[in-house]
C-alpha cells in the first residue's frame, strides 16, 4: 500500500481473472476460451490491416465494424456501441447507466466483476440469491411495495452456472420496470440461449452486451458491443468520449468486422462447441456427477463424494487445469470449459482415473 493512494484504491478487491499459465503441454479449460481458432477471414484482414496506414489513427466511431454488427443484429446503426471487450463495455454501463440512488440488483453468484465495479464507481447494489438449484427467480426482480427500482443486471446465460432465462422470462422483467434500466450480459449467449437483442426494438429500457471473445474465438482481440436504444447508447458515448475516444484500434475493427461477416464459420464452430459440451455432460454424468444444465461452453458440476479443490488439484497433477471458486454456494463446484472433444475425452479419463 502507498501513501499516496486515494481512499478508493485502499478499498478495492480486484477482479481475479482466471489462471494464464505459462507452462507447455497443458489442456486448459479454465478460462471459457474457445477450442478453435478465429475465423480464416479475420486473419485475412488483419494480415491487410497491417500497413502504412497504421500510423493513423483509427476510424473514432468504428462506422464499419457498427455497420456489420447493426446488420447482424438487425438494428440501426446508433443503437450498437462497441469497446475493448465486453468488459469495458460494462464498466462504461456502470458510469452512464447503472449508478443511481436505486441500488443495482444483481444475482449472488454470477461473473464477479460486477461487485468490483460497484466497488469501483460507488454503485450502490443488492445482490439477489439464485434458488437453491441456481436459478435466476423472474418474481425477485418484479417490483414490490412501490418503492423505487433500481436497475438490474444479469448473464444469460448466467455465469459460471450456465443457466439460460428464456426470453419470454426476460421480458416480464423489463417490461415491469420501466422506470429501470435492465442490463442483458449475452457473453455466452451463441452456445445455446435466447438472445433479448429483439426487445430493444419494443422496450427503451433494455441493453444486450456481447462480446467476440467467446463465439467467435477473439479473446485475444478484445471486442465486446452493445445494442440499445439510441438514447441509452449515447450515454455510453458521452461517457466513452471523456476519456478516450479512440477505443478501438484499426487492427480490431478489421478483425472484429471479417469475424461477424463470417457466418458460416460462427455457425459451424459454435455448434461443435455444442455437441462437445452435451457429450462431456453425459461422461461426467456417467462418473456420478451432478451437472448444472448449460446452455454456454462451459458447465458447473460437482461430484457428491469428492472435495471440488481436491478434485481440481488432482486434475492440475495429470496437466489439466478448470476453475475452482470460492463462493460458499459453490465451493464444492468445479467449473468446466468445453474444449476439443481430445481434450474433454482427456479430462474424463483423467477423472475416471483419479475416482477410481
Amino acid at each position: 500500500m502507498s501513501r499516496f493512494w486515494s481512499p478508493v484504491v485502499a478499498g478495492l478487491s480486484p477482479y481475479v481473472p482466471g489462471e494464464q499459465p505459462k507452462l507447455a503441454n497443458l489442456i486448459k479449460l479454465n478460462t471459457n476460451e474457445n477450442p478453435f481458432g478465429p475465423s480464416p477471414k479475420v486473419l485475412e484482414a488483419l494480415r491487410a490491416a497491417c500497413d502504412d496506414t497504421l500510423r493513423l489513427y483509427p476510424d473514432p466511431a468504428s462506422d464499419r465494424l457498427r455497420k456489420a454488427i447493426a446488420a447482424h443484429c438487425g438494428v440501426a446503426l446508433p443503437q450498437v456501441f462497441v469497446g475493448n471487450g465486453s468488459d469495458e463495455v460494462l464498466a462504461i454501463a456502470f458510469q452512464a447507466l447503472l449508478n443511481h440512488q436505486a441500488p443495482l440488483r444483481f444475482p449472488d453468484i454470477t461473473y464477479s466483476f460486477y461487485p468490483v465495479y460497484c466497488g469501483l464507481y460507488g454503485v450502490r447494489h443488492q445482490v439477489i440469491p439464485l434458488t437453491e438449484d441456481f436459478r435466476i427467480d423472474v418474481q425477485d426482480y418484479l417490483p414490490t411495495g412501490g418503492q423505487p427500482q433500481g436497475p438490474i443486471l444479469f448473464p444469460n446465460p448466467n455465469a459460471p452456472t450456465g443457466r439460460a432465462l428464456p426470453l419470454a422470462d426476460i421480458e416480464r422483467i423489463v417490461a415491469a420496470n420501466p422506470d429501470a434500466v435492465v442490463v442483458i450480459d449475452e457473453a455466452y449467449v451463441d452456445f445455446g440461449a435466447e438472445s433479448a437483442v429483439p426487445l430493444v426494438s419494443r422496450y427503451d429500457n433494455v441493453l444486450v452486451i456481447q462480446t467476440l471473445s467467446k463465439s467467435r474465438s477473439l479473446a485475444g482481440l478484445r471486442l465486446g458491443f452493445a445494442i440499445g436504444s439510441a438514447a441509452l447508447i449515447e450515454g455510453l458515448e458521452r461517457v466513452k468520449n471523456s476519456f478516450n475516444s479512440y477505443p478501438i484500434d484499426r487492427l480490431a475493427q478489421a478483425g472484429a468486422t471479417a469475424a461477424i461477416e463470417d457466418t458460416d464459420y460462427f455457425e459451424s464452430t459454435r455448434s461443435a462447441v455444442i455437441h462437445t459440451r452435451e457429450a462431456l455432460t453425459g461422461s461426467l454424468q456417467s462418473l456420478g456427477f451432478d451437472v448444472i444444465p448449460s446452455a454456454a461452453n462451459f458447465v458447473l458440476a460437482r461430484h457428491p463424494e469428492r472435495d471440488a479443490a481436491g478434485l481440481a488439484a488432482a486434475l492440475r497433477e495429470k496437466g489439466i487445469i478448470v476453475r475452482h471458486f470460492s463462493h460458499p454456494r459453490i465451493v464444492q463446484h468445479l467449473r468446466i470449459s468445453i474444449g476439443t472433444a481430445q481434450e474433454c475425452e482427456a479430462l474424463v479419463h483423467a477423472l475416471r482415473t483419479i475416482l477410481g
